[in-house]
């Protein structure tokens, strides 16, 4: 069996995945005409929150063939397997960039492999899947085996969350500029999932954070599936009270809950800016 490395990239929100994977392919940022990387040391999540807050928006590029080309080769060249957990193809053509990439850098390594998972997910669930990925590969799974079961688990991550302020989702052609208007002067919090296509679905139009929050813990209570694992994750933007908070209803509401709080990066942040929320935890299948 020959030896692999497990990689994600920079829309992948975990507390553990940019300290624990060997390498975060990372994405494009642009801010007030700035162009930053995150995920490789580039602009931290402070800084960039910190922009949000004083009125910056962002945008994100998808990662090109040639970034991945260069991060492929890197371990290919080590004589390593790659198995490659990537951000949703229905948010982003990256997936489609990394298949380009791994079908280019074939002929040059035709002993090694290249598996490219698209993950259905971003932010919170996605890293929640790379967790679980690398904690299997610490434990001897082949690498073709973590393949298919990361291919039939993904559509079980149940995932849910709420923003604060509605001009990034806008910002980002993700919601309606009069949608967003009626919704900021109503104190409705767009209640979001992740659909079986990979996609961001409203679900939901609760009236301040703690109907949110309520709306979170109710489908939780429907999906939840701790037979698998009883691990969760809560994920904010630059509000950590708030995360708190969320925690505490979730504990109290799941006792035997193991839950973990984080931080959504750079690249989901800039459509769901500072105040976000999230809750991601095993469920049923989408």
């Amino acid at each position: 069996m020959n030896d692999y490395v497990i990689l994600t990239d920079a829309a992948a929100d975990h507390a553990d995945i940019m300290s624990s994977f060997p390498d975060i392919i990372p994405m494009q940022i642009t801010m007030d005409g700035e162009e930053f990387l995150y995920g490789c040391g580039g602009i931290t999540c402070e800084e960039f929150y910190t922009r949000q807050r004083n009125g910056s928006h962002a945008r994100t590029s998808l990662i090109t063939p040639s970034v991945y080309y260069t991060y492929f080769e890197k371990y290919l060249s080590q004589g390593l397997d790659i198995f490659y957990l990537c951000f949703s193809s229905g948010m982003s053509g990256t997936f489609q960039s990394a298949v380009m990439a791994a079908d280019d850098i074939a002929g040059r390594y035709p002993e090694r492999r290249i598996i490219c998972v698209d993950t259905k997910n971003g932010s919170t669930p996605q890293g929640f899947l790379a967790r679980e990925a690398m904690r299997r590969k610490l434990q001897g799974c082949p690498m073709e085996e973590l393949a298919s079961w990361a291919e039939q688990q993904c559509l079980r991550i149940g995932v849910c969350f709420t923003v604060d302020v509605l001009e990034h989702l806008v910002a980002g052609g993700r919601l309606n500029p009069a949608a967003a208007k009626i919704g900021t002067a109503l104190h409705i919090k767009p209640f979001l999932t992740i659909d079986a296509d990979g996609r961001l679905k409203v679900i939901g139009a609760p009236r301040g954070t703690k109907a949110a929050m309520n709306a979170m813990i109710q489908k939780m209570s429907l999906e939840w599936t701790p037979d698998i694992s009883n691990y969760v994750l809560i994920c904010h933007g630059d509000d950590p009270a708030k995360a708190e908070t969320l925690r505490r209803h979730v504990q109290d509401a799941f006792p035997e809950a193991e839950i973990e709080v984080g931080q959504v990066g750079a690249v989901i942040g800039t459509h769901t800016g500072p105040g976000m929320i999230s809750l991601c935890y095993w469920g049923k299948q989408r």
